[in-house]
């Protein structure tokens, strides 16, 4: 069984140095119907623009993990971590029992295209943490590659909960088959181009939420960059 969610359908909101899409219910966007799925509470994909930023801000409880598709974004936070997200870069912090941080465009010209995942974690007042590893694009090249799970494996970066995140780029013609668990749930986001997945068509920002699917077949159709969240 499976339910596509148009690009289109999402939230949207233009501050002018932000313009952003989200998923699932977010800020002044709110949709009863697209409150999250499973544990995973937000994808929005963010274009900030050059020399612009959010100030530093308050987080806790949440697993937020953020991918670069275009530019340079800068992190800085509490617990004295400071980094540049670059693409091929994920970074995971653990809000956990509280963290400040703020995210800013690296550069002063150029914008930067990311976009910003949180996933409820298992459970609540955890110790703030922070991760970063950047991946090799040929491990992702026309298979999907295991960007963070519960436990780091695969040298993926580690999320308190029960959720795996995989990454892939798929050629234009090329054929994928990922096997899931038919007791869980998937959600697969198109970053950008387009796929053809169980005979629909999904462009960038398109997603299509899969339950008690024992795989996901996938063509590419433009040259695509995915992701695809595996969830209890």
């Amino acid at each position: 069984m499976y339910q596509i969610r148009r690009s289109n359908e999402r939230g949207h909101a233009d501050h002018g140095w932000l313009n952003s899409h989200h998923t699932f219910s977010f800020a002044e966007y709110y949709d009863p119907r697209h409150m999250g799925f499973g544990p995973l509470r937000v994808i929005n994909e963010d274009r900030v623009a050059g020399g612009a930023g959010f100030p530093t801000h308050p987080h806790r409880d949440m697993e937020i993990i953020s991918y670069v598709l275009d530019g340079g974004l800068e992190h800085k936070d509490s617990m004295g971590t400071g980094s540049v997200i670059r693409p091929g870069d994920v970074q995971r912090m653990s809000a956990g029992t509280g963290v400040l941080h703020s995210e800013y465009n690296a550069s002063k010209q150029d914008p930067v295209h990311f976009l910003q995942i949180w996933i409820v974690p298992e459970r609540a007042g955890i110790e703030p943490s922070y991760e970063q590893k950047a991946f090799d694009p040929a491990e992702k090249k026309n298979k999907f590659r295991l960007l963070a799970s519960r436990n780091g494996e695969e040298g993926s970066v580690t999320v308190h909960q029960d959720a795996k995140l995989l990454g892939a780029t798929l050629d234009a013609g090329v054929e994928l088959e990922q096997p899931l668990d038919p007791n869980r749930k998937a959600w697969l986001h198109v970053a950008r181009g387009s796929v053809v997945v169980e005979g629909e068509t999904l462009e960038a920002g398109d997603a299509m939420a899969l339950v008690e699917a024992s795989k996901i077949r996938l063509e590419g159709k433009d040259k695509a960059e995915l992701l695809l969240f595996d969830l209890a």
